[in-house]
């Protein structure tokens, strides 16, 4: 607890029960003094107007009409001033003796009279008793509660008294001698405070000091001198280039491969900033703007009059300084990764794949061509075991077209050499034209595909028509071969502000959520379903529409159908 916030407690209680006490004393006095003027004001004043009452009585006989005028006069002030039980039944039979006295005066009425008084003097005095003893039991209390919380007040202004000094001068003895002791270059010295946190976190602040002063004492310029050779060396060795930012952009670090592709030096560069270098180069220009809007594509650059391929990562360096806590950003690495050796086994790959996929088409037709020739009845009749087999073949035929189809669509994609044929297209021709391509392999399922279009006729997609109808099927066929028997498909065209979407919903088993990022990859096909494909088709789809300027994705849960989707912009 906040040395502060102990205090505010201590002061502030004690300040409440001094309150409490002056409001308990107020209330306890004048509770008193209600309790005495309730005697003087009532049995006392009663006392009084009984007396006199007597006195006239007594007197009554040697002067009659002033003794009936001080009686009566005293009686009607008695009326009026009823405090008792029983008093004003009392007074009225009082004043009832009274009257039958004046009448026909004898000594039988005179000492009814004399009754009533007595009854009502006792009375009256008995009422001072109680109030009395009911003044004295208040008194007790006001004693009470005023003793108990002005002991309370003393006990809590004690512990202050002896504990807050204490509590102050020896965290701050503490330090003094800590001090001293780092004065006298005794840098191991700490300190560690046990209580608020105030000098907890001067003993934390202390504490950071002495050991950033060790580790300075500790250090000498020729071991920073030797540390800093040794990191310049291995960087220098490292075959990827490395270029070193502080905070505020300066370079302060630069390796000779970096220095190499860059054609900069490095007494140049040192200490300036990256955009200052930036203006007069072109490489640099173009990896500080990477570095504010990351690319995934490697960078081209040609060194040595030969082209080279680098991916580039921006490193953040963030540290935490000596006995501290928190991590502090000093800057960031720009590492440029040479995978030219990588790139150029790609290559080699893929012009294999698309050497190989172009030979292969010809001889694959030619099987298929002599299949169609065999099947024909006017070269004889088969057997049904012939029959199977020669569909067998067929269909065996047919899917080796189609993979190498997509190998040589991949080899266009990846080499960069896909030509496209922009121009406007009919959405519904280019749904058409792909229900029509499918149309046997959803009878084989007793599949039903129907169509929704949200289009106006004169809408149309600016699209290379022959790649777009390419996805579509692609769509389409996925959804027959994952969709159930007798089951419906849904092709949805609608258009939204700039563009136009083609949608193609299939009942399935769906797709899980953590495969969808997956999906649209070369090679992926989701764990656990009967594979017959090369997991190329969606990879390819995907590679035709963003050429093509257009969005590609998917929306699909388990067990509940799944929604490939791409949209294209209008014409």
């Amino acid at each position: 607890m906040k040395l502060k916030t102990k205090l505010t407690l201590g002061v502030g209680l004690l300040f409440l029960l001094i309150v409490l006490l002056s409001v308990v004393g107020s209330v306890y006095i004048n509770k008193l003094k209600s309790d005495t003027e309730k005697i003087l004001t009532a049995n006392y004043n009663s006392l009084e107007y009984s007396k006199n009452m007597l006195i006239a009585l007594d007197r009554m006989s040697t002067d009659s009409i002033v003794s009936v005028r001080d009686f009566e006069k005293n009686n009607a002030l008695q009326e009026n001033n009823l405090s008792e039980v029983g008093e004003k039944e009392i007074t009225q039979n009082l004043k009832i003796h009274f009257g039958s006295y004046l009448k026909q005066p004898d000594y039988k009425k005179e000492k009814l009279i004399r009754e009533d008084l007595v009854r009502i003097m006792s009375l009256n005095m008995k009422g001072i008793e109680r109030k009395s003893d009911t003044a004295i039991i208040t008194a007790e209390r006001a004693t009470f509660w005023i003793v108990s919380i002005g002991t309370v007040c003393f006990l809590i202004a004690f512990t202050l008294l002896f504990n807050l000094p204490q509590t102050i001068a020896e965290p701050i003895n503490q330090l003094t001698f800590s001090i001293k002791q780092i004065a006298n270059k005794n840098y191991s010295e700490r300190v560690h405070f046990k209580g608020s946190e105030e000098f907890n976190d001067l003993a934390n602040s202390f504490n950071i000091m002495a050991e950033k002063l060790q580790e300075y004492e500790s250090s000498t310029l020729a071991t920073q001198l030797m540390d800093k050779k040794r990191i310049e060396t291995l960087v220098n060795n490292m075959h990827d280039a490395v270029i070193g930012l502080d905070e505020n952009h300066h370079i302060y670090m630069i390796n000779d491969e970096a220095l190499n592709i860059t054609n900069l030096r490095k007494e140049e560069i040192i200490g300036k900033t990256a955009h200052e270098v930036a203006i007069n180069n072109d490489l640099v220009r173009e990896l500080l703007k990477n570095m504010d809007h990351p690319v995934k594509d490697p960078i081209k650059i040609v060194t040595d009059n030969k082209e080279n391929y680098f991916e580039q990562e921006i490193v953040p360096i963030n540290i935490v300084q000596t006995g501290e806590k928190n991590k502090k950003y000093i800057g960031k690495v720009i590492l440029l990764r040479n995978i030219t050796p990588f790139k150029e086994l790609d290559f080699a790959k893929t012009n294999f794949i698309a050497t190989i996929s172009h030979e292969l088409k010809t001889p694959i037709a030619a099987i298929k061509m002599g299949v169609q020739l065999l099947g024909n009845q006017k070269f004889g009749e088969l057997n049904s075991q012939q029959q199977e087999l020669l569909k067998s073949i067929n269909d065996d035929g047919q899917r080796l077209l189609d993979i190498t189809g997509e190998l040589l669509n991949l080899s266009q994609v990846e080499t960069g050499n896909i030509r496209l044929n922009i121009k406007s297209c009919s959405p519904k021709e280019i749904v058409l034209t792909a229900i029509k391509n499918v149309e046997k392999l959803a009878e084989q399922k007793n599949i039903a595909i129907t169509t929704n279009f949200h289009v106006e006729d004169k809408d149309f997609v600016s699209a290379d028509f022959d790649k777009t109808v390419w996805v579509m099927n692609n769509f389409l066929s996925n959804a027959i071969k994952h969709s159930f028997q007798d089951e419906n498909i849904q092709i949805q065209v609608e258009k939204t502000v700039a563009m136009i979407q083609f949608s193609i919903t299939d009942t399935g088993s769906g797709i899980d959520e953590k495969y969808h990022r997956q999906i649209f990859d070369r090679y992926f096909q989701v764990p656990g379903e009967h594979q017959n494909g090369t997991g190329l088709g969606l990879a390819i789809s995907k590679n035709f529409i963003e050429k093509q300027h257009g969005e590609i994705g998917v929306k699909s849960v388990p067990n509940q159908g799944s929604t490939f989707y791409f949209e294209l912009p209008l014409a």
